[in-house]
């Protein structure tokens, strides 16, 4: 048996050198930058076109959502099947009405081209070319007694009635009693409406769906509703997690 020396030359080429310490922490770095950065955009896509988080800090839809919860809004399906009779929806109020930037959380009750009508502490809707119908409203608060708290009218002015128009929704909480809302601004514009409470996600012992009631005797939706028009540019409205009143 005879024995060969290892070829310097094949040796040499086959054992890359290892890289500085430095040049490899450096690349360690890069690649956290590069995650944090991808977990931020996928935060941001998520936060801005999909879904997001906002704690209620006011009383307006007392009972159904109470001070200190934290509600999920869905910012996807409106756009595709609009917004209906008993969504719970938040939306930014009319300027005039601003408090602060803090978007308001209140419940569909008139649809485009209804009539709302506030009679003896009742709601009554009549949509367009019917009759008018008295909602059942088993989510509003109730009063000392148990019985729910009437529908009053706009303390400021007296008025009962209005005509909502295309493309908007009156809106009330469930409190009646403290809900600043559609009976005094009027009913609102979709393009304010941010999206749709669906869940409740905090505190854990209260975590559900938020689940829309139904209506006898009257339409979920407007007659010819079609879905947002124009969906990416209130997608596109870039909102951070504030409170809601």
């Amino acid at each position: 048996m005879t024995y060969q020396s290892p070829d310097p030359v094949r040796t040499e080429s086959s054992t890359a050198p290892e890289p500085p310490a430095s040049r490899r922490g450096l690349g360690c770095a890069l690649e956290i930058i590069e995650t944090l950065l991808l977990t931020l955009v996928i935060y941001l896509l998520i936060h801005t076109f999909i879904a997001q988080p906002f704690e209620v800090e006011q009383t307006s839809m007392t009972p159904t959502i109470v001070q200190g919860q934290y509600v999920l809004i869905d910012k996807v399906s409106p756009h595709f099947s609009g917004y209906q009779r008993g969504d719970i929806i938040v939306f930014n109020p009319p300027p005039a009405y601003s408090q602060g930037g803090v978007p308001f959380i209140k419940r569909v009750i008139g649809l485009p081209g209804d009539t709302v009508t506030l009679e003896n502490g009742h709601v009554y809707i009549t949509p367009a070319g019917g009759t008018a119908v008295r909602l059942v409203e088993p989510y509003v608060n109730t009063g000392i007694d148990g019985t729910p708290e009437p529908t009053k009218p706009n303390p400021a002015t007296g008025q009962s009635e209005w005509v909502v128009p295309a493309d908007s929704y009156f809106v009330m909480g469930d409190n009646r009693s403290v809900s600043e809302d559609s009976r005094v601004f009027g009913p609102i514009a979709r393009d304010l409406i941010i999206g749709r409470a669906l869940l409740r996600y905090f505190p854990i012992d209260k975590i559900g769906i938020l689940q829309r009631p139904t209506y006898p005797g009257l339409p979920e939706s407007a007659p010819g509703a079609s879905p947002q028009s124009g969906a990416l540019a209130p997608l596109a409205r870039r909102l951070r997690p504030v409170p809601i009143g």
